[in-house]
């Protein structure tokens, strides 16, 4: 009987755990590949979404009812590509922070200033397009809010006529639970998440689950075992699943539910989380295709990747994109403002706001890279300095329990 030789098995060993690392890697990049497709198509239907004004077109729009369920699959989406980059990239709070407030205030602050000036003029051109869907009452307040992302804490303050700005105050209070949980631990965790969560209110904590069901699909790796028919089974289920719920139209369905549940005055108090249970479900059947595509992306890795620099290049513009969209739309119609109401006149005012944010999300998108450099030294620059570390970390600390 031969001798097992010990180097063999050990290069045997090596090997398999090399292979798996490849076969990892290679599924990772055809998987992020898909979240790109997913993110950018999310983008295109909440625009969708928002066009369908009867005074853009009396015309039937495609796609044009799934505004609200795409904003889920960013919550979802969200949830993975933080988990994710904390685990690998961004393991450190300045870094983790850095990166945040770098992809969000290089677009928020311009597209808060853009809103202002784009409605003055537009409302000036053709204010039949800005009847009820924009104001500029307490203008200083809803600046600010909208910039520190308190539009949503317990009362909801309109961001002028930038009705998708809302996700943006529910997103970046995740960002900071997350941040609380990952890199603080005892009793200070626990009472700055408790202060953070009373601060918000129960409109974004309703959301929260599903912005976490991201975070589980990343972290739990037992799903790459699957076999592959289980995978396409969770992936067909899924498309079954959505297709189920949208001709139900249950996100309508749950929320009159609810409605008559908990009555008018608390359900418009509840603002974009009145839809929350339905949301719940859809989350689930984000979370079977999310597993069921990730354990398939690499059947398919061949033909995603050899798309994947031009679909990456596309899905840059898709904060542009959805952060910018519904002033565009507003002022491409009041700058157009042709009297047919046909799809020629949607179209025109279509292309104008595709072009627009292709050129403002090409100049803005950039600014991110810079702008995280300039954050991190600064965040560093702070923990340097000695009357942080002597007098204001210490009283933090003292504040804080242990």
């Amino acid at each position: 009987m031969p001798v097992p030789d010990p180097l063999a098995s050990a290069a045997h060993a090596d090997f398999k755990v090399l292979s798996l690392t490849c076969y990892l890697l290679i599924m990772t990049a055809a998987f992020s590949t898909y979240l790109d497709v997913m993110r950018f198509m999310a983008a295109c239907l909440v625009v969708i979404y928002h066009s369908r004004n009867p005074l853009f077109t009396k015309e039937w729009i495609p796609f044009s009812s799934y505004g609200h369920e795409a904003v889920i699959v960013f919550f979802v989406l969200s949830g993975y590509v933080i988990a994710y980059v904390s685990d690998t990239k961004e393991r450190a709070p300045i870094a983790y922070w850095a990166s945040r407030l770098a992809r969000i205030y290089s677009l928020a602050i311009p597209a808060i200033l853009l809103t202002i000036i784009l409605d003055t003029i537009g409302e000036r051109l053709a204010p039949r397009f800005y009847e009820g869907v924009t104001t500029h009452d307490y203008w200083y307040i809803r600046l600010v809010s909208s910039w520190l992302f308190t539009n949503e804490a317990w009362v909801s303050i309109m961001s002028f006529s930038n009705v998708p700005y809302w996700s943006l105050c529910y997103e970046m209070w995740y960002y900071v639970l997350f941040s609380l949980y990952v890199h603080l631990n005892g009793r200070r965790r626990t009472v700055l998440i408790a202060a953070v969560c009373i601060f918000v209110g129960p409109k974004i904590l309703l959301l929260l689950p599903l912005w976490v069901i991201g975070v589980v699909i990343y972290r739990w790796k037992a799903p790459y075992l699957l076999p592959i028919w289980a995978g396409w089974a969770f992936f067909l289920l899924s498309v079954i699943l959505f297709g189920l719920y949208s001709h139900f139209q249950l996100t309508e369905v749950l929320s009159r539910w609810l409605l008559q549940a908990i009555g008018d005055h608390w359900h418009k108090q509840l603002a974009f989380s009145k839809f929350f249970i339905g949301d719940y479900l859809l989350g689930a059947i984000m979370f079977i295709n999310f597993i069921g595509a990730r354990r398939i992306a690499d059947r398919v890795s061949s033909s995603m990747l050899k798309g994947s620099g031009t679909i990456r290049r596309i899905s840059n513009f898709t904060f542009s994109l959805y952060i910018l969209h519904q002033p565009l739309l507003l002022f491409s119609a009041s700058l157009i403002n042709w009297p047919s109401q046909g799809y020629a006149f949607y179209l025109a005012i279509m292309a104008t706001t595709c072009m627009s944010i292709i050129v403002i999300g090409t100049i803005l998108e950039k600014q991110r890279f810079p702008l995280r450099k300039w954050i991190q030294a600064r965040i560093a620059s702070i923990e340097r300095s000695p009357v942080w570390q002597r007098r204001i970390l210490p009283l933090i600390l003292k504040a804080l329990p242990a």
